[in-house]
């Protein structure tokens, strides 16, 4: 699999190069582009980003086996949950999960206490559903396989809220760390894990206290009445999708269903919060970073890229130098722009005819754009009209996430008969939105 990445890598940057060496022909040779070199320009430029997505689809399935193989479980996607109980006992598989909450605990950005509750199964009610029975039974359910009398008699317990209906807890943490791998704030936003609360309250300094005074030895200087402190709060809203599958699918032998649910609800999420973090009203879902708001990101964060269809050389020095120092270097800070964006870009030269664009020429490194990282997303805007938001420079990690971690899987039986379907409703609960207006630029066209 490294192999097949350093290929799609090298061919990548094969395609940059050859439109570069364009670009500069017709500089030199002082025209423009012909029909025929725009035609091939576009499906050149269409080629290097399908490849880009393909570079990161290798990555993140590299990442996912890397963690499976730390956390001893075994890989393959025909493994059904029967095969995994034979081959590991009851013992090791709490310990797996453990390891595994324990993992998702890095990535939830939440201190004190509520970090310890984060990995501790009983305050979250959920030791129940850390056994290999549950897991075993779940199974069962979602192929329909458990008989009405069990399903009331599960729905009475209310130790195990609705037994079978709820996503046991390998299946739960693995959708969480697969919206994680397909959506892109997600990979450096401050994340936090809701469990016994509405939601998430987090104070702010809203104004800093006036500079210190030169006085005498014994004096004490001024009082300060400028220090002012605030609160930004998050609180989860319901997100749920709906899926169908053929009676026939489901019963195939070689079918792993909960992977294929996972896979296809993980990334009907995705989809949706993708959405919401960039553009979202903040009206029962997150507030996004292009939705200009005092609560989040005020106009005085956007700057302008000196044209109206494009982007300009002096626009994205603008861009970068209205971020504070102190955030360029930091890993989560990176450059966010649609593919059509990009591909304008990649064009641009700086005084010494040197591209502003450094394409990627290692596995595992992004993209970089005077020297900081580039992160692409077709859910970004990309109308180059007057006015208009077309791209981001951000430390990422002041976007805040609040998850619900009460991720279920519901079984409609016999909804969709006449069809010969199962349906499955997927549900969890989020909000989100950018806390510290300074560590963001927006930009903008003139």
């Amino acid at each position: 699999m490294q192999a097949k990445l350093r290929e799609l890598l090298e061919k990548r940057n094969r395609l940059i190069q050859a439109g570069r060496d364009l670009y500069e022909k017709v500089e030199k040779e002082k025209r423009s582009l012909t029909a025929e070199e725009k035609q091939s320009d576009e499906a050149r430029f269409k080629e290097i980003a399908d490849l880009g997505d393909d570079v990161k689809r290798i990555e993140r399935q590299i990442e996912l086996e890397r963690e499976q193989a730390a956390a001893g479980v075994r890989s393959g996607t025909a493994a059904s949950a029967g095969a995994v109980a034979d081959d590991i006992s009851e013992r090791e598989h709490r310990s797996r999960l453990i390891s595994h909450a324990q993992r998702l605990s890095r990535f939830a950005s939440v201190s004190g206490e509520g970090a310890s509750r984060s990995v501790t199964f009983a305050d979250r009610g959920l030791e129940s559903r850390a056994s290999m029975a549950y897991h075993r039974n779940h199974e069962s359910y979602l192929r329909g396989e458990i008989g009405m009398q069990e399903l009331r008699a599960l729905a009475a317990d209310v130790a195990i809220t609705g037994g079978y209906l709820v996503a046991p807890l390998q299946m739960t943490m693995d959708l969480i760390q697969a919206v994680d791998d397909l959506v892109f704030i997600r990979q450096a936003a401050t994340k936090h894990v809701v469990t016994n609360a509405d939601g998430v309250g987090m104070p702010s300094l809203d104004a800093d206290p006036a500079d210190s005074d030169w006085t005498a030895e014994i004096a004490t200087g001024s009082e300060d009445s400028t220090m002012a402190f605030g609160r930004r709060e998050l609180k989860p809203y319901p997100l749920a999708k709906r899926i169908k599958m053929s009676n026939k699918l489901l019963r195939a032998s070689a079918m792993n269903v909960e992977g294929l649910v996972r896979t296809r609800l993980a990334y009907k999420f995705a989809v949706t919060e993708e959405k919401a973090f960039l553009t979202g009203n903040g009206a029962n879902q997150p507030l996004g970073v292009f939705t200009a708001s005092n609560d989040g990101i005020p106009t005085s964060r956007d700057v302008v890229t000196g044209s109206t269809t494009n982007f300009t050389m002096d626009g994205i020095y603008d861009a970068k130098y209205a971020l504070k120092g102190a955030y360029w270097n930091r890993p989560s800070t990176a450059w966010g722009f649609h593919r059509d964006a990009l591909k304008l870009i990649a064009k641009l030269k700086d005084s010494q005819n040197r591209y502003l664009w450094e394409p990627s020429q290692q596995v595992g490194q992004p993209d970089r754009l005077i020297g900081t990282p580039v992160f692409m997303s077709e859910f970004f805007p990309n109308t180059f009209t007057t006015g208009l938001y077309v791209g981001m420079l951000a430390d990422w990690s002041y976007y805040h996430i609040a998850d619900a971690l009460s991720m279920s899987v519901q079984r409609l039986g016999e909804l969709y008969a006449e069809t010969n379907q199962i349906g499955f409703i997927g549900r969890m609960e989020l909000d989100g939105m950018p806390v510290l207006g300074e560590a963001f630029v927006r930009i903008k066209t003139s």
